[in-house]
């Protein structure tokens, strides 16, 4: 597997580099040679923040960890993304059965599977009137009703929305487009 590393807020050591070389070749037996993976590595006051994200046939693995010790939280970074292959291997399978170039290596596709860990289940389902509103109302909203995230009606461009609440209190806008 290729991969590039972005840093921000901190130098590239020989040491750190030797770490993300090291912690990546955990996932060398899942993905082929042309598998390209995005590292990024940023230190902000006493936070350290590894992401990762590989893109594949339309799909992408993510994993964001933060800690204080860089060379932790980079093995806990691959652990979550490790995690997210196996959990989901039938899923992907299917999907790129048919691509032109399968980003999973041969051995890895092969392997003998447990179809009952790759069951996925909808325990809920919930329907719900939306009102056109802004963002900030949005954001308001799911203060008030005590979640994480809120489905809403964007008032001026009459499109679904979401808002989320972020790890670091911020908040996030999904706009969901169909290009």
């Amino acid at each position: 597997m290729k991969y590039n590393v972005t840093t921000r807020n901190t130098e590239m050591t020989e040491g750190l580099e030797n770490a993300v070389e090291s912690s990546i070749a955990k996932l060398d037996k899942y993905f082929n040679d042309t598998t390209l993976m995005h590292v990024t590595l940023t230190v902000e006051k006493q936070r350290h923040i590894v992401e990762m994200s590989i893109p594949f046939n339309g799909q992408t693995l993510r994993s964001e960890v933060e800690g204080e010790n860089m060379y932790k939280i980079l093995d806990n970074a691959v652990d979550t993304l490790e995690k997210q292959v196996l959990r989901f291997k039938n899923k992907l399978r299917t999907k790129i059965r048919h691509a032109e170039a399968p980003a999973f290596s041969a051995d890895f596709m092969d392997m003998a599977e447990d179809d009952q860990d790759d069951v996925i289940t909808i325990n809920r389902r919930k329907k719900f009137a939306i009102k056109p509103m802004s963002a900030e109302e949005a954001v308001m909203q799911m203060e008030l009703v005590g979640h994480n995230f809120y489905v809403y009606l964007d008032g001026k461009t009459e499109e679904v929305n979401v808002v989320y609440k972020r790890k670091n209190s911020s908040y996030g806008l999904i706009e969901p487009s169909l290009d």
